[in-house]
């Protein structure tokens, strides 16, 4: 869940001040976080059930994993796979996020014996799952409003408060333990009945530090393999045992340079910000979509349109500390907003970036300088207000990324020696000769050298 820039801030602001729940992170350390050995060159692809197929299921969606597989996804995350609130429900359906129960699946999407057998198919085929999970508020009608009324914060009126303008939704408090560890548990059930591999945290920077300390490391105790992503961009958050955040300032840099109203050099100092502000190790989950962006700001087809697309694409799968996403139907591509509220369902059938993402894919799989803790060094080579260069290495692999942020035709001149040579152009499938030469780049155009 996201909103803009202002009303966000005006949010937390209120939000701090009524639960107090801010003022309990802990004391920030650039701790470094251990990774599961499996996500340092690995990659999310981000599954809207609902929309996914016409029939909205979990059986249905099956269908889909030979050809992600074949396209080289590697870790499904499943929006929340939890039944809905049906109280104060926005839309025919609802969202999501008003979950009207932890510990069982919605009955739109299947049973909870579909969704083992799924999760089975998906580990036979040698991919991961991680299942979106919402540990802020809980939906109007779940059953802890009436059994624990103690578990939420009340509002003015002695009633559960609600948080933001989620009307469909009701405040919990991290003040009370009960709570936590039921919260805890909850999460427990799926790790040891379905097993699962890790969690993506709605909301995660306004929970705090203290529970989620205590939660990551309770639940490792379980899985020391588990993979944990936050919805936030907040110091405490990896220090408190997140393996990957979000980006959302690069974000908004990179939909900046994409309108021209920044050149792309403005992306470095996002970069500095968070060298400083994350543990060496802190993956960050680039993206051009996600089912926020798409549903509220027309993500990837709005704010990247037509060609600018693909070169921010590249950014995101082989940029430093990457863990890259890609969304639902963004190989087809879908050029629409997906409905969130009700039944939008995708029409797959061209497929048109498959080809485009596969190479991105199987690169970063089989190279280690994309892998999540290879170095990171930029190259300059033209018009730095147009062009973004880089390097990325690790175990004697390196890579070359140069990209054209621009709506004008540039021209490439490698001055450094060290990348001279005939590396593979990856997207050409051929070696290309890089010693004392200038050529053009198109428009938003993009290549990848493989040393």
């Amino acid at each position: 869940m996201k909103k803009t820039v202002c009303l966000l801030l005006l949010q937390v602001m209120l939000i701090s001040i009524v639960i107090g729940q801010h003022s309990k992170r802990s004391p920030v350390k650039r701790q470094n976080v251990n990774h599961p050995a499996w996500s340092v060159q690995g990659n999310i692809y981000e599954v809207n059930v609902r929309q996914y197929t016409k029939e909205g299921t979990f059986n249905a969606f099956a269908k889909h994993l030979p050809r992600l597989k074949a396209m080289g996804v590697q870790t499904l995350w499943f929006m929340p796979i939890n039944p809905i609130s049906k109280l104060d429900r926005k839309g025919t359906l609802g969202s999501y996020y008003a979950v009207s129960d932890y510990t069982s699946p919605n009955p739109e999407f299947g049973t909870l014996v579909d969704w083992k057998n799924l999760v089975k198919k998906i580990h036979a085929l040698g991919m991961k799952v991680i299942i979106d999970w919402v540990p802020n508020h809980a939906g109007a009608d779940h059953r802890w409003v009436t059994d624990h009324p103690d578990f939420f914060i009340k509002d003015s009126s002695g009633k559960p408060a609600v948080p933001f303008d989620w009307t469909d939704t009701r405040q919990l408090d991290y003040s009370n333990m009960i709570m936590q560890d039921s919260m805890i548990a909850s999460m427990k059930y799926w790790l040891v009945n379905t097993g699962i591999d890790g969690f993506r945290q709605d909301v995660a920077w306004n929970v705090p530090a203290t529970f989620w300390s205590r939660c990551i490391s309770t639940l490792k105790k379980v899985n020391p393999g588990i993979y944990w992503l936050a919805e936030g961009e907040l110091s405490y958050l990896h220090p408190s045992g997140f393996d990957a955040t979000y980006p959302w300032d690069m974000f908004h840099k990179m939909v900046q340079v994409a309108a021209g109203e920044r050149p792309a050099f403005a992306l470095d100092s996002i970069k500095a910000k968070y060298d400083t502000m994350y543990p060496a190790s802190g993956e960050l989950l680039y993206f051009t979509s996600n089912h926020d962006e798409n549903s509220w700001n027309k993500s990837d087809y709005g704010t990247f349109p037509g060609a600018s697309h693909a070169p921010f694409a590249v950014f995101t799968q082989t940029m430093h500390k990457s863990m890259p996403l890609i969304y639902s139907g963004q190989e087809e591509p879908v050029l629409r907003k997906l409905e969130f509220f009700e039944k939008d369902p995708i029409e797959f059938k061209e497929f048109k970036r498959a080809k485009f993402y596969k190479t991105l894919l199987s690169l970063r799989k089989r190279n280690a300088a994309l892998a999540s803790d290879a170095s990171f060094k930029k190259v300059v080579v033209g018009d730095e207000k147009a062009l973004y260069a880089y390097t990325r290495a690790k175990a004697g692999k390196k890579i070359l990324v140069i990209l054209n942020l621009s709506v004008s035709e540039q021209t490439i001149a490698v001055k450094d020696k060290t990348l001279w040579g005939n590396p593979y152009n990856v997207f050409m499938f051929s070696k290309e000769p890089l010693t004392g030469k200038e050529w053009k780049l198109e428009p938003w155009g993009y290549v990848i050298y493989e040393y």
